[in-house]
């Protein structure tokens, strides 16, 4: 199996680059993003592989980082993600958002992929939760609060300061880290108002 290329980039197709390897050409399909990123042709490129081998072809996509092809054979453990939409998933949202985006349950930020429905992303959000933290870079109280609320857990002056906040046109996930900031500094037993105040002060910084 073909774990890694490197060459030179021969030619760009639609969603595909030829990179030349010692005279051969590979035909690599790639997300949007990651041809973006890469260089002219006829310049040096590293790619990251995932090789397919099906009775009728053999396909290779390409990534920039081990972590982005970690995430796409993550994303086809999801019922109904093919590896068409996880390319498009990953050419939406790089490595890090998506894993924060996961961590955090927003099924928004997962259902500006186009092509991915509001079915395909609460799917991919709650069948990955479990593995998102490790990826994401966001603070695991925030990551805890944002499960408790998805399942209808948090405490009540917690989800109605959340709520407030979103009313106020924040984001679920920025609400949620200002009032899990919030309660840190709180303590225990903070009435919602409370929590709101601090929570637009921490939105402020």
């Amino acid at each position: 199996m073909i774990g890694k290329l490197k060459g030179l980039i021969d030619a760009y197709g639609e969603d595909f680059v030829i990179l030349d390897v010692g005279g051969v050409g590979y035909q690599v399909h790639c997300s949007a993003r990651t041809l973006q990123g890469l260089p002219a042709p006829g310049e040096a490129a590293v790619l990251s592989i995932e090789t397919y081998v099906r009775e009728d072809q053999i396909k290779l996509f390409g990534f920039k980082s081990d972590v982005e092809r970690e995430w796409f054979r993550l994303l086809q453990t999801v019922q109904g993600v093919g590896a068409k939409v996880a390319l498009a998933v990953l050419g939406t949202l790089p490595p890090a958002e998506l894993a924060n985006a996961i961590a955090l349950r927003d099924k928004a930020a997962v259902s500006r992929t186009p092509g991915v429905g509001p079915k395909v992303a609460e799917r991919i959000v709650t069948e990955l939760k479990d593995k998102a933290p490790a990826f994401a870079d966001v603070d695991p109280a925030v990551v805890h609060l944002s499960g408790a609320l998805d399942e209808h857990r948090a405490p009540r002056p917690v989800s109605d300061a959340i709520s407030a906040l979103v009313n106020l046109g924040y984001g679920q996930p920025q609400a949620a880290a200002a009032i899990a900031a919030a309660a840190r500094n709180a303590g225990d037993g903070a009435e919602t108002a409370q929590l709101i105040r601090l929570g637009l002060k921490e939105l402020a910084k």
